[in-house]
């Protein structure tokens, strides 16, 4: 009885989330002019060395439209500027009727969960957090993880002094229960290289709840305790991003993920890895029938796509739906991202494994990794430290940490010439198929095909920081000009100092810089002749 009626208060609670979407972002405070309102100088930094220019989807959602909507008696929940619009909570039927009349307002629709769709994500997720029979044997550097590293030649990488380090990467999952006490993130967190966490499902409680399957996709890449786990981006700095809701399966959350892909956008995130997939739900407006998966349709892919074009390489779990026409899920159709399938220790594919083409004809997954018998994490603390697992969940951010290698050796490299060179130096690039796509790359050939790039000239030299690395001291020099509105930011975009430089009060200004704790900060100038950003280390 207890359980009947829990389930039925979930249900009550997932009927009353909505979404709003705006028609436009008129008269909005914000300019594509004025970009340091909005994204980090980690992130224009990103754009800069990419060649992106800022435009209309960079631009936040309407303030104004969001008081509107919070006027009428709605609670705001997450905002997305990529699809303009807002999820929010109500029971009262008469607030959507007044949010509905507001001139602004396209449309509201409701965003309901579905029992069926809920039973289907525990199988998948208890399917994928079952401890294989034979656990694997732990030996090596890497541990229990050498099979799955050395099957895509990531320790070629490592070897060359490529593993992550300076690359920011974003896991957004369901949860990560046990990352806070699991030994192999030791190294992790005593360099400082968890870099923050975000909620997006339940607002401003912690990431550490709910669900171990992000602390065992984490530990695919982050993990170093050398002979017992080593991942593929053992040196990467990461950010923690709940964006599932495991206790129920709402089409909200492909708007959370949009949401939670935005912020690490905003932050100048390189690498994203997403092991979530999305396909049914109740009401006739969400499902995802074979036609949506045309990698343009399903908001998350909508999203998945805008992210790529924002210079941020998207890795994807296919699903684990196994054979049949395009079993993928949502959104893993999208066209400019990686998506992943399965294969076990051997090379073969895992029979759950996901499959396409998509609806427009295309290869699909892009390429595999392991995903059967993949040695994790488990969250459960010393008693029960690690296993090996089965999921395209686990192959994804196997792969997704070989990319942030792959991107640290090469910074200033398109997301497309990345993408395009891990197909084609998969094993099957010669005879793709719905089954392998390209097959399991070598990122030894990927990291010779993709070509070194230099960096791309600053649009004007006007301040000089120096000495940087720092150990303490710094010195600005202003190069060139009279004078410049200087901002001094962390490595989450918080402005930490400001001032007027005009050549001659530098004292404020090198105050501050001496006074920095050790981390990664952005010296941003401004003037008439132009707009700067310099990355300052600070080693103490």
């Amino acid at each position: 009885m207890f359980l009947a009626v829990t389930m039925f208060a979930q249900a009550q609670v997932a009927t009353n989330i909505y979404w709003v979407q705006f028609a436009d972002k008129a008269n909005s405070p914000y300019s594509i002019d004025n970009p340091e309102a909005f994204l980090s100088p980690r992130a224009l930094e990103r754009r800069a060395n990419l060649g992106i220019a800022i435009d209309e989807h960079d631009i936040p959602v309407n303030p104004h439209y969001l008081q509107a909507v919070a006027d009428c008696g709605a609670q705001l929940l997450n905002p997305s500027k990529w699809l303009n619009g807002v999820s929010v909570y109500t029971s009262n039927a008469n607030v959507i009727d007044a949010i509905n009349a507001l001139d602004f307002v396209v449309n509201v629709r409701n965003c309901p969960n579905h029992p069926e769709a809920q039973q289907r994500k525990e199988r998948w997720l208890a399917e994928e957090m079952k401890p294989a029979a034979s656990p694997r044997a732990v030996n090596g550097f890497y541990g229990g993880a050498e099979a799955q590293v050395t099957q895509l030649n990531v320790n070629y990488l490592h070897d060359m002094g490529f593993d992550g380090s300076g690359v920011y990467v974003a896991v957004l999952d369901g949860g990560f229960l046990g990352t806070e006490e699991q030994s192999c993130f030791d190294n992790m967190r005593q360099e400082g290289r968890l870099l923050g966490t975000r909620e997006f499902v339940y607002g401003q409680t912690s990431v550490y709840t709910q669900s171990t399957h992000g602390t065992s996709c984490l530990s695919t890449m982050a993990a170093y305790d050398p002979n017992t786990m080593v991942g593929t981006a053992p040196k990467a700095s990461y950010f923690l991003i709940h964006t599932e809701d495991g206790d129920s399966e709402n089409i909200i959350e492909e708007y959370n993920w949009v949401s939670g892909a935005e912020f690490a956008d905003s932050l100048g995130v390189d690498v994203c890895s997403t092991s979530l997939g999305y396909i049914d739900f109740d009401m006739t407006q969400w499902n995802h029938p074979f036609e949506h998966f045309d990698g343009k349709t399903a908001p998350m892919t909508i999203g998945a796509e805008i992210a790529a074009s924002r210079g941020m390489i998207c890795v994807i779990a296919a699903g684990n739906e196994g054979d049949g026409t395009c079993t993928l899920g949502i959104p893993s159709d999208a066209e400019h991202v990686l998506t992943i399938g399965a294969v076990n220790e051997s090379g073969n594919r895992a029979s759950f494994s996901s499959v396409g083409p998509t609806y427009d004809n295309r290869i699909k997954p892009d390429v595999m990794a392991m995903g059967e018998g993949t040695y994790v994490a488990s969250g459960y603390g010393s008693w029960y430290p690690y296993y090996n697992g089965n999921g395209t969940s686990f192959a994804t951010p196997v792969l997704a940490g070989a990319v942030a290698c792959l991107r640290q050796a090469r910074p200033y490299a398109s997301v497309q010439e990345i993408c395009d060179a891990i197909r084609a130096c998969g094993n099957r690039a010669d005879n793709p198929d719905k089954y392998y796509g390209y097959g399991i790359p070598d990122f030894s050939e990927v990291l010779q095909m993709v070509h070194v790039k230099e960096q791309p000239t600053a649009s004007m030299d006007l301040i000089n920081v120096y000495p940087n690395p720092s150990q303490g001291r710094v010195k600005v020099e202003l190069k060139m000009g009279a004078e410049a509105a200087v901002k001094v930011y962390d490595y989450m975009g918080r402005q930490v100092f400001s001032c007027d430089l005009d050549g001659k009060n530098h004292h404020a200004l090198e105050n501050c810089l001496d006074g920095l704790e050790s981390g990664v900060y952005f010296v941003n100038a401004k003037s008439e002749l132009g707009n700067q950003t310099v990355k300052l280390v600070v080693t103490k």
